[in-house]
C-alpha cells in the first residue's frame, strides 16, 4: 500500500493504523507530535483506531519551543 508521509512516498506491506504507522515504521515517539491525514487533524485517542488507506496523505507536525 502507498501513503505519504511529509511529501515522501512511503510503501507499507498492509494495512496500519496511525499508532503503528508512528511506532513501527517511522520509530517516532508518540509524544509531542500532531498528525494530520488527507488535512484533517487525528487526535491523538485515535491514533490505535485510524486505519491508513491507500493514497492517504500524512503530515506529522512536530511541538517546537522558541521565541
Amino acid at each position: 500500500m502507498e501513503i505519504t508521509v511529509n511529501n515522501q512516498p512511503l510503501t507499507l506491506d498492509g494495512p496500519s493504523s496511525v499508532s503503528q504507522l508512528l511506532t513501527a515504521v517511522l520509530q517516532v515517539p508518540g509524544t509531542g507530535i500532531a498528525v494530520a491525514v488527507n488535512q484533517a487533524i487525528v487526535s491523538k485517542s485515535d491514533w490505535p483506531e485510524h486505519v491508513l488507506r491507500q493514497g492517504d496523505q500524512v503530515v506529522l507536525i512536530k511541538a517546537t519551543q522558541g521565541g
